[in-house]
């Protein structure tokens, strides 16, 4: 599960009209991305996509 103090690699590509927003557990390397407006902040965006990872990983803690 991820922590708040734990590392997250986020990655911020521009897909024409949008950005897609990855978010990676370095330790699991689970990866979950998002697409986003371009003109919401990048915390906001970058914060969603942590949220979306958290979520993934503790459902596949729950699972095994």
């Amino acid at each position: 599960m991820a922590s708040p103090d734990k590392t997250v690699i986020i990655e911020f590509v521009k897909v024409g009209a949008y950005v897609k927003v990855s978010a990676i557990d370095p330790t699991t390397r689970v990866e979950v991305s998002i697409v986003g407006d371009p003109s919401v902040s990048q915390a906001t965006l970058e914060r969603t996509a942590v949220q979306k990872l958290k979520y993934v990983l503790n459902k596949r803690d729950k699972r095994d």
